[in-house]
């Protein structure tokens, strides 16, 4: 058998580890489970990677990386009202519940549950890719705040830290429930709870 090339399979490595520890959760992901999904030899997965630990900070930043660009360029970005970006984001985080479970959940909430305590770099990647979304999150919030809300005694960073907390527990429950509809509810009661917070009741049903 020939060698295997290099161009490419790094990245294909990364991809597969997002999809596959989305599927099956950190610990039960094996190299030969990423390498099998990529399409790889484990000898690529080595010559990129001295280890699972290493893969899974680069597939922490490739993803964090992704979401970011994903919703800097959403179409809900183009809206002039602050306030009106925060509910388009809500619908956004909607239409993206498609596919199966491992296609919409999130791959740093499910891997920082399995590893905040056994694995601090994957948990320090986790977390920035988790802060850096709720700081673009937090920006129109704290927009909208000072058009429609400027006494309120709240910031804009809790409430963006409370809407990642109710998307990533939704995510847990649809794992459980093996539905995205827990996920649907969470947002019609989040749109509901944003109306109450900037005195502006939106359509919820």
């Amino acid at each position: 058998m020939e060698p295997e090339p290099h161009h490419g399979s790094k990245l294909k490595l990364i991809e597969s580890s997002v999809h596959v520890i989305r599927a099956k959760g950190y610990a039960a992901t094996t190299v030969d489970d990423i390498c099998q999904n990529a399409g790889v030899t484990k000898g690529s997965f080595f010559h990129h990677f001295k280890s699972k630990d290493e893969l899974a900070i680069a597939a922490a930043t490739y993803f964090g990386t992704m979401s970011d660009g994903l919703f800097s360029e959403a179409p809900y970005r183009k809206l002039e009202d602050p306030l009106d970006r925060v509910f388009a984001y809500l619908d956004f985080r909607g239409e993206l519940l498609r596919g199966e479970l491992p296609d919409y959940t999130c791959l740093l909430g499910t891997l920082v549950q399995e590893t905040y305590a056994t694995h601090p770099a994957i948990r320090a990647a986790c977390d920035r890719g988790l802060s850096s979304h709720i700081a673009q999150l937090t920006r129109d919030v704290e927009a909208a705040r000072q058009i429609y809300a400027p006494e309120a005694a709240w910031s804009a960073e809790s409430v963006g830290y409370f809407i990642q907390a109710a998307l990533q527990g939704a995510f847990i429950f649809a794992k459980a429930k093996q539905s995205a509809d827990v996920v649907r509810e969470v947002l019609v009661h989040l749109r509901r709870y944003l109306g109450t917070l900037f005195g502006q009741p939106r359509n919820a049903n």
